[in-house]
């Protein structure tokens, strides 16, 4: 029997709505100049890699996977073990490449722009929620 911490698992899930809301919130006042909306977008790209990465370790642990060695080995792995398809796949793993830039080489950042993952990142942390949803039912019933 697995054992999923499901209270963190359901926190860091219902977080996501907030998460969607925020990056249309800044798609639509983006103007690249406003220092603030330029900081909020770099929180929001962060906290949806440490929201899918959390998510992805907690599987990781309940399901007995390998060990990760990094944040892109977690989407590896959850990929891998079929938590979601090869296209999500790819799109987090390009996510959580930008972690290193927004948690250590911030200050050298080149800012203005607005991420293209900013526009996608809604429709896919939904589905993501869905799929892990989906994966811990389908387990649960081998």
């Amino acid at each position: 029997m697995y054992y999923i911490n499901r209270e963190q698992l359901g926190e860091r899930l219902r977080f996501i709505p907030f998460l969607q809301e925020a990056c249309g919130q800044l798609a639509e006042r983006w103007n690249g100049t406003d220092p603030l909306a330029i900081l909020a977008q770099e929180r929001v790209l962060h906290l949806a890699i440490e929201t899918v990465t959390d998510v992805g370790s907690l599987l990781i642990d309940a399901f007995m996977m390998r060990d990760a060695s990094s944040y892109e080995d977690i989407i590896e792995i959850l990929t891998g073990e079929k938590v979601f398809g090869e296209e999500e796949g790819r799109f987090f793993q390009q996510l959580v490449k930008l972690r290193r830039p927004l948690v250590q080489d911030y200050a050298r950042l080149e800012r203005g722009g607005l991420d293209p993952l900013i526009a996608e990142l809604p429709a896919r942390l939904g589905s993501f929620g869905r799929d892990v949803e989906a994966f811990i039912e389908k387990e649960m019933k081998m």
